[in-house]
């Protein structure tokens, strides 16, 4: 297949290599003169703007940081159905595979200005780390229809397991605002634990080590636990879950959706206090 690939970043470079090792044709969009020259010494056929990447692909892959990005790269300048986005450059018939963590709301433009145009749109959000990729076990929750994800999935499996089609467009990103909102309150409470446990005189790495055997056990407390403390969880992961509560928050306030018990824990001082204050306090510094 033709591919034209936008954002070959930490987590879309793993999946671009694993698209060009199942001999895909793809061309990367990359700006920087440097990072170009880079990308050109690894074998990889670049293009400098969005337009040349996606004028003949049958599919188009964008993994870019956040919403605003998307709505940039895919819409055009203004975010609005420009001229200059890849919806309306790209070819009739071609498919927009969108990974980038953003609002349901966001999904569901990108599906119909692609309607307009005759493109098929995947809101496909993404679970996993570039390890995963690398090993082929990203999860995909992949919303649009399903005989458009159906074409795809030879080309999703290349690097993703399982695939699964979880609705219409814009449910791909309410399934992982969900998992993400649900995993920062597991690693919350696993920040909890070490809490008590250490009030009741028990070492942060023997709590760790013994509850990862017990019924507590949780991939979060496993994020946790592989770290060595709490401390290093908030070091590796806070810009990455401060990001994503925050989509959350702003989703579920426009939706009129209660949090109930998983908004306390997200506003928990083991939360807020010991890993998303983090991610502040470096962004201010």
């Amino acid at each position: 297949m033709k591919i034209g690939f936008i954002g070959p970043g930490r987590m879309g470079r793993p999946i671009l290599d694993r698209l060009v090792a199942a001999d895909h044709d793809v061309t990367v969009c990359v700006r920087r003169p440097k990072a170009r020259a880079a990308a050109e010494a690894d074998g990889l056929t670049c293009a400098d703007t969005v337009g040349a990447t996606v004028c003949d692909a049958d599919a188009v892959f964008v993994v870019v940081l956040n919403d605003e990005q998307v709505r940039s790269v895919c819409l055009g300048s203004r975010g609005a159905g420009g001229s200059d986005g890849a919806i309306a450059v790209m070819k009739p018939g071609a498919t927009l595979v969108q990974h980038t963590t953003s609002a349901p709301a966001t999904a569901q433009l990108l599906a119909e200005a692609g309607a307009k145009h005759g493109i098929r749109v995947l809101d496909a959000a993404l679970s996993g780390s570039p390890q995963d990729i690398a090993a082929g076990r990203l999860t995909l929750w992949v919303g649009g229809d399903e005989a458009v994800l159906d074409a795809m999935r030879p080309v999703l499996e290349t690097y993703a397991s399982p695939v699964m089609s979880v609705g219409p467009v814009g449910n791909g990103q309410r399934v992982k605002l969900v998992n993400n909102a649900l995993f920062v309150a597991q690693v919350g409470l696993a920040i909890d634990a070490v809490r008590l446990a250490g009030s009741l005189g028990i070492e942060e790495r023997a709590i760790l080590a013994a509850v990862q055997h017990g019924s507590g056990a949780s991939r979060a407390l496993g994020v946790v636990a592989g770290g060595g403390s709490v401390d290093t969880v908030a070091e590796r992961l806070a810009d990455l879950m401060s990001k994503d509560i925050t989509v959350v928050r702003e989703v579920a306030a426009d939706a009129g959706a209660d949090l109930g018990i998983i908004g306390s824990v997200l506003s928990s001082d083991a939360v807020e206090g010991k890993v998303l204050r983090s991610a502040h306090r470096d962004s201010s510094t």
